[in-house]
């Protein structure tokens, strides 16, 4: 005795196989229409120059002989230097740029307090994988570091 197509196996099997595909297809390109790249750079050239004047910084930064302790706790941050400190006692950039989420990066005001010691504070969770980096006011020299936090011990901070 022979059974109906519809209830055997492979026929479903066949028809499943190009309905999957189709609903996957559907599902892939709404994705890529409704979300942007944030990590893709459209002017390669303008990148590049710019990465070579970033290193340049960093290359005063070791000329400078600077060297810091880093310490983040609860959103309070302070930086104490070593060697190098600014003699002028403007205030410091630190900036967050968060590895993948770029509306995670901040920036953070650092000012001098009465003991050399250059602290600020944050309200955003710095929780994560960093690429935290440190400037003066004129961006002359630059420091810059990845860093995973929370991270409850001080973290040297050099070029």
């Amino acid at each position: 005795m022979n059974t109906p197509w519809y209830k055997q196996f492979w026929p479903w099997f066949l028809i499943a196989v190009p309905v999957v595909t189709l609903i996957m297809g559907v599902v892939l390109l709404r994705l890529a229409i409704n979300t942007e790249d944030s990590l893709v750079v459209d002017d390669y050239y303008k990148e590049g120059k710019a990465i070579n004047s970033r290193l340049d910084k960093v290359a005063n930064a070791r000329r400078l002989r600077i060297t810091t302790d880093l310490t983040i706790d609860d959103g309070l941050i302070a930086i104490k230097f070593h060697s190098g400190i600014p003699q002028d006692g403007t205030a410091l950039k630190l900036a967050f740029h968060h590895v993948t989420l770029e509306e995670k990066d901040t920036e953070v005001l650092l000012t001098r307090d009465a003991t050399g010691v250059f602290r600020g504070s944050t309200d955003n969770d710095l929780s994560g994988k960093w690429r935290v980096s440190l400037m003066p006011m004129n961006e002359e020299w630059k420091i810059q570091q990845t860093l995973t936090l929370p991270n409850g011990a001080t973290i040297r901070f050099n070029p």
